[in-house]
């Protein structure tokens, strides 16, 4: 029994140890990159994907809305790996299993728009985890 346990828990962390290698991310085209077959990423740039989530809007500047849309992400615990005029990372880590997710965002300056991607990097479902997330920064980022 205790040689089941063990394993499992090699199991996990070797999971968990593949969780951290970073994934292809970054602007395609000029957009985020498209969602996964898998339902653990959520995208606003893809409109008739399952993994479809609004965009932000804004109505200040482009540049308070990016700047408030930082603090929003940092307050919710991520934090920042690359950041440009227009484009934003973020990690975020599970508390148990050091579980890495990643947050993207990309400024569309002319729309008033910021888009977002959050993607779990293995797994297959996030069981809503990443959906969740970009709802919450989404309400700390309209107050």
């Amino acid at each position: 029994m205790a040689v089941l346990g063990g394993t499992g828990l090699l199991a996990i962390a070797g999971i968990s140890c593949a969780s951290r290698m970073s994934p292809e991310l970054g602007l395609v085209d000029g957009k985020l990159r498209p969602p996964p077959s898998t339902p653990n990423c959520v995208c606003s740039e893809f409109k008739d994907s399952k993994a479809f989530i609004a965009p932000f809007t804004f109505e200040g500047t482009p540049e308070e809305a990016w700047q408030q849309l930082k603090a929003a992400v940092l307050e919710e615990g991520g934090v920042i790996v690359e950041e440009s005029r227009n484009y934003r990372w973020f990690t975020f880590t599970s508390r148990i299993f050091r579980f890495v997710d990643d947050v993207e965002f990309r400024l569309d300056s002319e729309r008033r728009t910021i888009h977002v991607r959050s993607a779990s990097r293995i797994g297959h479902s996030d069981l809503g985890v990443n959906r969740k997330r970009i709802e919450s920064i989404r309400s700390r980022f309209l107050k």
